[in-house]
């Protein structure tokens, strides 16, 4: 098993975008048994509550739904358990690496995996209008891409 951790400060716009776009690839590939996905954020502001508005509405125009998803806070277990947290920007991955993680635990940034993007940080769009979802979204989206591509290549050919 695979676990992969999004992170960004109060889990309800990109991480759980990124969580959502992630599962629907890997089930897609059908390693869903095989990677294990979560996201979480560096701030309690949001514990419990489900994604923004806006990030549930943009998902669900690309066919995923992220509505059942709930906010959450980052731990340091988290940093133990998982093989993957990826931070959507610095801040959050400052934070991140002053938690401490695991001898196996991959910490960055989750556009170090992007294949086009010109830049490393994910803005955080909650101040903005649609068009910052969707721009998050098409950054989530080539990311992700990579980031499965890396995962597939360490994943034993059936």
């Amino acid at each position: 098993m695979i676990r992969v951790l999004f992170v960004c400060l109060g889990n309800i716009c990109r991480s759980p975008m990124a969580e959502g776009l992630f599962r629907e690839l890997v089930m897609r590939r059908g390693w869903d048994g095989v990677i294990q996905i979560d996201s979480a954020g560096t701030h309690g502001a949001h514990i419990g509550e489900p994604p923004d508005e806006r990030a549930r509405r943009v998902m669900a125009g690309h066919g995923i739904d992220i509505g059942g998803l709930k906010g959450r806070r980052v731990s340091r277990a988290d940093l133990r358990d998982f093989d993957y947290a990826l931070a959507m920007d610095r801040d959050n991955l400052t934070y991140l690496e002053g938690l401490g993680a695991g001898p196996r635990t991959v910490v960055g940034l989750f556009l170090d995996f992007a294949r086009d993007a010109a830049t490393r940080e994910v803005p955080d769009p909650y101040y903005g209008g649609p068009d910052g979802f969707e721009r998050v979204y098409a950054l989530l989206e080539d990311a992700a891409q990579g980031l499965l591509a890396e995962i597939e290549a360490r994943l034993p050919r059936a």
